[in-house]
């Protein structure tokens, strides 16, 4: 069953025009090559095993993750505005990225693998910096996951403010899922994986271009 997303209405009491042209076709890039990976891979067709410390089964796991945090951020901004476009905004990443974990879940379950990882977090691509790393050694977090005192600042916010504030962690959000992505296209072997990867990249550049013309026309 697809779902139609709903088309913005005139923002009231802001003042603002935005420029939905640019709008909607920038969302509509994002979603046609999320969907076109979505398409290629909704089935894991490997025939080999995949290594449970690999980046096939690590990139899956941290995505995952990565996923949830921009879908509660999309939760949170809806009802923090009425600015349709960043409601548009929010509900194209919430559906697409809601969709892309689903499938990484299901690939895990196909591969015989555990959804939890055996080591840290973005244990499968270190690179061996040691500056974001806990006291064990292993990765502290994701690139670009917000915190908790950010995802507070963004529960207590409303109207401009919110916008604000979700377009900038957003944004960084992005940027560390596009770091992920490039991760797992150098060193992910199988094509479900690769495929994935390569849509997030692209999808996500595109929607970091769109949020921050968003974020200009708000300071």
């Amino acid at each position: 069953m697809t779902t139609e997303t709903p088309r913005p209405s005139e923002p009231t009491g802001s003042g603002r025009r935005p420029a939905w042209t640019k709008l909607a076709l920038a969302s509509l890039t994002a979603l046609l090559l999320g969907a076109l990976g979505s398409f290629l891979v909704v089935r894991a067709t490997t025939s080999t095993s995949v290594a449970d410390t690999g980046a096939d089964a690590g990139f899956s796991r941290d995505m995952q993750t990565h996923h949830r945090q921009a879908v509660e951020m999309a939760f949170i901004i809806r009802d923090r505005t009425d600015d349709a476009a960043v409601r548009t905004l929010a509900y194209d990443i919430a559906t697409s990225q809601q969709q892309q974990a689903g499938q990484m879940y299901g690939w895990l379950v196909q591969w015989g693998l555990p959804q939890t990882a055996p080591r840290g977090p973005m244990a499968w691509a270190d690179d061996g910096d040691t500056s974001q790393r806990s006291a064990d050694g292993m990765p502290a977090m994701m690139p670009g996951m917000a915190t908790d005192q950010q995802l507070d600042e963004l529960r207590t916010a409303r109207g401009v403010e919110a916008e604000r504030i979700f377009l900038r962690l957003m944004i960084d959000h992005h940027r560390g899922g596009v770091a992920m992505a490039e991760a797992a296209l150098a060193d992910a072997k199988t094509p479900e994986v690769r495929t994935l990867a390569g849509a997030i990249d692209r999808a996500q550049t595109t929607e970091i271009e769109l949020m921050t013309s968003m974020l200009a026309d708000r300071n």
